[in-house]
């Protein structure tokens, strides 16, 4: 919350004081000002996309390299080893399924909860409304999401295996994981500025959360009771 006022004689007539204070209650998350900064939003992505991939040897191949890699280890345990059924698709097409939004969720919840450290000197430093960094940090992950999904229409030519309709809602899934990664990102942004503990949390939070959920196993093995759940 902030409150802007003239400054007092004798300075320039123009000159503004902007007071910030915390919100209290059932405050506003000020989406009108994080579109007035849309421009600096789309900067910082671009920035952390930049600097994740400079001066590395493969450079955003690794994006291709962590979901392949991890299509064949599950391929391998759980489609030929445990024998998991896949609703009649090729195992690694139905595991790949997964492993890409998970990926992008997973990613955007872990960058977005440590954005706000990551990127205390910036804050210090001018004004902006803080919701900037850790959206910008989600919408970073959303680059990696496109060019992992072109390995994905690769394997659908090769196991010619092709989309139905409902690949149409796709755009909506993808915004749904965007937001709720940013949802869960944003409180924990908030605490692990507060509590670093929270830093040495996540990572043992999204490693559980991706076997609780159906990435690597079909909904249909999930028990009744548990499917609302789910």
């Amino acid at each position: 919350m902030q409150n802007i006022r003239p400054l007092s004689r004798g300075t320039d007539p123009g000159a503004v004081e902007i007071l910030i204070q915390p919100s209290r209650g059932l405050a506003s998350l000020g989406l009108r000002d994080l579109w007035a900064y849309r421009e600096l939003v789309l900067f910082l992505a671009w920035r952390d996309v930049k600097v994740r991939y400079k001066q590395s040897i493969l450079g955003i191949a690794w994006v291709v390299v962590q979901p392949v890699v991890t299509m064949i280890i599950f391929s391998l345990i759980f489609g030929q080893l445990a024998k998991l059924p896949s609703e009649g698709v090729p195992y690694p097409l139905f595991v790949y399924a997964g492993i890409l939004p998970w990926l992008l969720f997973s990613q955007s919840l872990t960058r977005s909860a440590q954005s706000v450290v990551g990127n205390a000197n910036l804050i210090k430093k001018v004004y902006f409304p803080r919701l900037v960094i850790p959206t910008a940090s989600t919408l970073a992950v959303l680059i990696d999401f496109v060019v992992a999904f072109g390995v994905y229409v690769v394997l659908m030519g090769y196991f010619a295996h092709a989309p139905t309709l409902a690949v149409l809602t796709l755009p909506l899934f993808v915004a749904l994981g965007l937001a709720a990664a940013l949802g869960v990102g944003l409180w924990l942004a908030a605490l692990n500025a507060r509590y670093r503990d929270v830093a040495h949390a996540i990572p043992f939070l999204v490693q559980a959360w991706m076997f609780a959920s159906p990435v690597a196993y079909a909904t249909s093995l999930v028990p009744d009771s548990w499917r609302l759940v789910y």
